[in-house]
């Protein structure tokens, strides 16, 4: 197994680092780089930029509109794009729910669906998680009953799910709904796709501890969905649930974010004064490792797909450590900034008050970062239930 990048990956990478330093809006970059807030539009803004280039869908194959990278490709993207500082994608519509679309959906879906996800124009959100019923997906109580009148075929939607992420923007949200209560739960669910201007669709927005929505309650109150929205077969979607939780996982552990703010947490402990500090610098160095040990399972991975050889489901693997370290940088950024790294007042930071008035310009989001990362292990799948999926899959146990 050879992790070294060839001459042709090198080049490619060059590339990739050329385009984006000249097509990266720098107000977002600089946004990026210190954790600022982003808005609606700066996330859109990037979207069209890489729409506009054919790579808002960098990992879809050239017979649906995308530029037909291999992994090591797509992984040197992600990286050159996160080290210059770009948003990451909002994932649900390129990253998730494309790939099933590709997958499971018919061609006339397909034509209808993946132009607006790969021009960044449409925002995709994920009806995934109910109260009750999160990590355990397959006891979504959300119902879709079929039904049949004179301008056709179509479901009446009923349920709520919760913690959608961003759904305050969302046009369209893919939704598993429960089409049947016969057999094993798993059996009875469907993937269904549902434009949220329907009439009977109220969005709630959950303010976090971060003093930031970023999250939502979304309602359905006998809302009707067309028949020809439904993915694949009825009862079938716990199988194409399945396809989009592993992009999900692997996308959660975002290795090359990780790179990125690893060096932002340098930049803080050298204007903080603890750099210096031998036992602080140690604790940098463990995580500089465990990112490094991540980046290589990474590659391993990679490595086998350019091969050819079947390689381990390590979804779970990645989502498990990528977030730790997550948490983990969050943490130590706020041991540098020390006591003003605590006060977080939402209103005062609007102001500028904890920011460039006060010289520390570093120091102003880094408890809302620290705060929002404390999901960071529990959502995707909590870190516990993939701890059993690896046992079971990978271990054999």
């Amino acid at each position: 197994m050879d992790l070294n990048f060839t001459a042709e990956e090198l080049a490619f990478r060059a590339e990739i680092r050329q385009w984006v330093a000249a097509n990266l809006p720098p107000d977002i970059s600089h946004k990026v780089h210190n954790a600022l807030r982003l808005t609606r539009e700066d996330m859109q803004r990037w979207a069209r930029i890489l729409g506009s280039k054919g790579w808002l869908g960098w990992g879809w194959p050239q017979q649906f509109g995308g530029p037909g990278w291999n992994a090591i490709q797509k992984h040197l993207f992600e990286e050159e794009c996160a080290l210059a500082g770009a948003p990451r994608v909002v994932p649900f519509g390129p990253v998730m729910v494309a790939p099933v679309i590709m997958a499971f959906g018919n061609a006339e879906q397909q034509q209808r669906f993946l132009p607006g996800i790969a021009s960044g124009e449409v925002w995709w959100s994920q009806g995934y998680s109910e109260p009750g019923s999160g990590s355990d997906l397959a006891s979504v109580k959300c119902k879709a009953e079929r039904v049949s009148s004179s301008s056709g075929d179509h479901y009446i939607v009923n349920g709520q799910k919760t913690w959608t992420t961003l759904g305050q923007y969302g046009e369209w949200i893919f939704c598993l709904v429960r089409t049947s209560n016969e057999g094993k739960p798993q059996t009875g669910i469907s993937f269904l796709l549902i434009d949220m201007k329907s009439p009977g669709i109220t969005v709630r927005p959950i303010v976090l501890m971060d003093g930031e929505p970023e999250v939502n309650e979304v309602w359905f109150d006998n809302v009707q969905v067309p028949a020809e929205n439904l993915i694949g077969q009825e009862n079938k979607g716990w199988t194409y649930a399945k396809h989009l939780l592993a992009h999900e996982r692997t996308n959660i552990a975002d290795v090359n974010r990780a790179k990125r703010e690893l060096e932002r947490l340098k930049r803080i402990a050298k204007a903080e004064g603890v750099y210096e500090d031998f036992r602080f610098r140690d604790q940098i160095a463990l995580l500089e490792v465990d990112i490094v040990a991540l980046e290589m399972m990474v590659l391993r991975v990679l490595s086998a797909e350019k091969s050819g050889k079947q390689s381990l489901d390590v979804a779970g693997l990645l989502k498990i450590r990528g977030s730790e370290i997550q948490q983990r940088y969050a943490e130590l950024m706020m041991l540098a900034g020390g006591p003003c790294s605590r006060a977080f007042v939402s209103e005062a930071m609007e102001a500028g008050w904890q920011g460039e008035h006060v010289g520390a310009a570093h120091i102003a989001p880094l408890a809302a970062t620290y705060f929002n990362l404390r999901k960071t292990t529990i959502y995707g799948g909590s870190n516990e239930v993939q701890r059993n999926i690896v046992a079971q899959t990978v271990l054999g146990s």
